[in-house]
This record gives structure tokens, C-alpha cells and sequence, in this order.
């Protein structure tokens, strides 16, 4: 454990980031899965709006530079490109 007043500091924001990140990063992941297992069962309208939230949560944890951008777009396209099969 760190002795100096901005070490300390240092040490807990970086743990409330950590917790933050880890949390925002979670939750992408889950969003998903959720398009992903929609996609498995056939269901195009769940699919469509959970394909909405987890395009959202995939472009903010790019802003804020949880995975690059390039991995969310990646990300995006291959759910719309598995989404567009279950379509036609």
C-alpha cells in the first residue's frame, strides 16, 4: 500500500476505473449474447432491437477506449451480417 497522499489516490481511481470499465465491458458482452442467442432461435424482431442496444453499448465502449473502434465495427458488422441471414 502506497504512503504518499497522490499515490493513495492514485491507487483508488484507478481501482473505481478498473471497476467501471470492467462493468461497461461486461454488459457489452452480454448485449451480445443476446443478439447472438435471438439469432439461434429464429426470432427476428428480438434479434432486431437487441441488435439496436448492443451496436450502442459496442460504439460507447469504443469512445471511451474499451476495445478500438476497429473491434466495434468488426463486432457490428458480423451481427448484422448474421442477422441479415436469418432475415432472407
Amino acid at each position: 500500500m502506497p504512503n504518499i497522499k497522490s499515490a493513495i489516490k492514485r491507487v483508488k481511481t484507478s481501482e473505481e476505473r478498473n471497476a467501471r470499465n470492467t462493468m461497461v465491458k461486461s454488459a457489452t458482452r452480454t448485449a451480445v449474447k443476446k443478439v447472438e442467442s435471438a439469432i439461434v432461435n429464429g426470432d427476428a424482431t428480438t434479434a432486431q432491437e437487441s441488435y439496436a442496444l448492443a451496436a450502442s453499448k459496442l460504439d460507447k465502449a469504443a469512445a471511451k477506449g474499451l476495445i478500438h473502434k476497429n473491434a466495434a465495427a468488426r463486432k457490428k458488422s458480423r451481427l448484422m451480417k448474421k442477422l441479415n441471414s436469418l432475415n432472407s
